[in-house]
């Protein structure tokens, strides 16, 4: 393994650090209006901070967190492999876009929380059988939190990025 491909202890720091800070926004237990954006905020800081591999990870743990903690209730517990695809799409997409040109970061959220929501809704809709109220939670909330929390997070993302170069 070359250098450049091993993790470094800085960034396994950063990475344990944005986790514990993204399950401690979860296990608030805040009302899913605030939690949805509070928790795509910290999954594209996260991106910004660690690089997408870190937050596509966090993004892949934080389903499961909220399971375990009561926060996505047991009937939706089917869901978690599409929301953690979806959250995987949302950094990816954002990091992907975010140092490119003009316009990059709004881009890449905008096509994040799109993808997003394509994933988990369209899960829902057409491969999951649940109780119509949990089902409702995986449509246009995903998008309007994915929206609301990644633009809540360009500003801090990019003060992030100059602070940790």
């Amino acid at each position: 393994m070359h250098s450049e491909e091993r993790i470094s202890v800085q960034q396994l720091t950063r990475l344990a650090l944005l986790l514990a800070l993204t399950l401690s926004v979860q296990s608030l237990r805040l009302p899913t209006p605030v939690t949805g954006p509070l928790v795509n905020l910290m999954l594209i800081l996260s991106t910004a901070v660690i690089g997408t591999a870190g937050g596509v990870s966090i993004g892949l743990l934080t389903p499961w967190a909220a399971l375990l903690l009561g926060i996505i209730p047991p009937p939706l517990a089917p869901a978690i492999p599409f929301i953690m695809l979806g959250n995987g799409l949302y950094c990816f997409s954002y990091g992907s876009l975010a140092g490119k040109a003009k316009g990059g970061p709004w881009i890449g959220i905008a096509l994040g929380s799109a993808l997003k929501f394509v994933v988990i809704a369209g899960a829902a809709r057409h491969f999951l059988t649940l109780p119509p109220p949990a089902a409702g939670a995986l449509l246009l909330p995903q998008l309007i939190n994915a929206l609301l929390g990644g633009i809540a997070a360009l500003a801090p993302a990019r003060y992030l990025r100059r602070l940790l170069r």
